[in-house]
């Protein structure tokens, strides 16, 4: 049974919203932020990432900072740029990339829910992120940006989405990469009472994308929960700002790696290494895996096409991801990178930038790139529902959410 309920959403007036509307903060490193909202300076994103505001050396984590941001929403609040909603409402968030289309429902989910891992994640995340998100959210008394949350498929909410789209939006703009964004807001109380009963008949809700804002979020409504102990747990704390989609409308792209040396190897000792367990084929251009176990590999003198040897197939969920297979038999053993949430010499590239780029990538510093089949939905929550998780940088989901068109407050000013 997944509860999820309305809010009153602090959203932007329709003509501010495309210029408002920004990328998750943590698409961005510092200077990217920072570079981002010189161009932009009205986009939601110097709220998010306060730090953009001051000197390159302020300290992003000091108190000013997040003051910087409670000061920036509230500002933008009086000069009218937001309207907050006069009653709680669900509402409708499609996303359009190229001929992909998904459709949403922007609500708050239940920390409780997150608790009791009838909401289920797939990734750990790290105290100093979450640390980060929820001084955020304190000091703007606010979450600011959605948790993309996936459940399995719903006929009857689909249909009941699908006539209301017949509908004007109340938003509907082409941001500058391309996607459209449409918004809808659903007030009548009929239609919001039956939407929640359809989610009570959910098993589980599954972190698609925002494992570190759902994890902050979950935090402050329990240390809330300590500071008001006679509360009745219905609290707007004690929710989180989502939007949930179902899961056969998503688009996972490959989340591919980019090594910077061959741990000392030789070009044709690592191929060599590399023939213990993958049949390996010199290709006339770049790899893009079609199917699970099938890798690409880019070296400075070109592509290779790797398919991996049936008798080193894990059968397990979490070890036969392709993501697995290449740290158990690659990147660990041969190249060195045990911990690849933490190597220096390692980065990660969503699929979003294209082959291209990983030949950019080791043509300028040389060691190695390998393109990845994605992760599906299906292997996500198979993950999920075993209580486990899968590597980092495991998923890439595009499109991606926009921060700042709907913005859930929450009272962090006594009980």
């Amino acid at each position: 049974m997944a509860d999820i309920r309305p809010f009153r959403a602090i959203r932007p007036i329709a003509a501010k919203a495309a210029e408002i509307a920004a990328l998750p903060y943590d698409v961005y490193n510092r200077e990217e932020a920072a570079e981002e909202t010189k161009i932009h300076p009205h986009s939601f994103l110097a709220i998010d990432r306060p730090e953009t505001q001051f000197l390159p050396d302020m300290d992003m984590y000091s108190p000013e900072v997040y003051e910087k941001a409670a000061k920036l929403l509230e500002q933008r609040i009086r000069e009218g740029d937001f309207i907050e909603e006069k009653e709680p409402c669900f509402y409708i968030y499609e996303l359009k990339r190229g001929s992909h289309v998904q459709t949403g429902i922007a609500a708050c989910a239940s920390a409780e829910d997150y608790l009791k891992q009838v909401i289920r994640r797939h990734e750990n995340t790290k105290p100093e992120k979450e640390a980060d998100r929820i001084r955020h959210i304190q000091a703007c008394g606010a979450q600011t940006g959605p948790v993309f949350l996936v459940h399995r498929p719903i006929a009857e909410l689909r249909r009941l989405l699908e006539i209301r789209k017949r509908t004007a939006p109340v938003y509907q703009f082409v941001s500058e990469d391309g996607i459209g964004h449409r918004v809808w807001i659903i007030r009548e109380k009929l239609t919001i009472e039956k939407i929640q009963q359809l989610f009570l008949k959910a098993e589980a809700l599954y972190i698609a994308d925002g494992h570190h804002r759902a994890a902050s979020a979950v935090k402050t409504a329990l240390e809330m929960r300590k500071a008001c102990p006679d509360k009745k747990g219905k609290e707007e704390y004690q929710y989180f700002l989502s939007v949930l989609f179902p899961s056969d409308e998503l688009e996972i792209l490959d989340y591919n790696r980019v090594v910077r040396d061959l741990n000392g190897l030789e070009r044709e000792d690592f191929l060599e290494a590399l023939k213990q367990y993958f049949s390996v084929t010199k290709a006339a251009g770049p790899v893009k895996p079609r199917r699970k176990g099938s890798f690409g590999l880019c070296l400075p003198d070109g592509w290779y096409q790797l398919e991996l040897m049936e008798a080193f197939r894990p059968q397990d969920a979490v070890e036969g991801l392709d993501v697995s297979v290449l740290q158990n038999l690659v990147l660990a053993p041969i190249l060195g990178i045990e911990k690849p949430g933490e190597d220096k010499r390692i980065s990660f590239m969503g699929g979003i930038r294209g082959l291209e780029e990983l030949e950019v990538q080791v043509k300028k510093q040389g060691g190695a790139a390998f393109s990845l089949y994605p992760v599906t939905m299906e292997e996500i929550m198979e993950t999920a529902d075993e209580g486990r998780l899968m590597p980092p940088k495991s998923t890439w989901f595009e499109p991606k959410l926009r921060s700042g068109l709907l913005i859930h407050k929450i009272a962090m000013d006594g009980c």
